[in-house]
């Protein structure tokens, strides 16, 4: 009967030890997750932000004021236009 008790008691210790390394282990995954849950949100919302930057980066209004200003251009129009020719390529009305 001492062997059988004997048994019992190291099949009840290994299971013990057993559950507490499943209990260390499943708040070790939980505070993981939640740790990868809030870095997600952080990145969601500097993607948001990052997202409204770029709008107001390529506002129309925005590229033309600065295509004036910093690089001095202005919009086309048939009195200001040139025409380039290709090297080699014939002049028109020339054979």
């Amino acid at each position: 009967m001492t062997r059988f008790n004997f048994v019992l008691l190291v099949a009840l210790l290994v299971s013990a030890f057993c559950l507490v390394n499943v209990r260390y282990e499943s708040r070790r995954v939980y505070m993981a997750l939640s740790k990868a849950q809030s870095q997600a949100a952080r990145l969601e919302a500097d993607y948001d932000q990052l997202l409204a930057q770029k709008r107001a980066q390529v506002a129309p209004g925005r590229v033309q004021q600065i295509a004036a200003q910093q690089l001095k251009m202005r919009p086309a129009n048939p009195a200001v236009t040139e025409y380039v020719q290709a090297a080699g390529a014939p002049a028109r009305g020339q054979p």
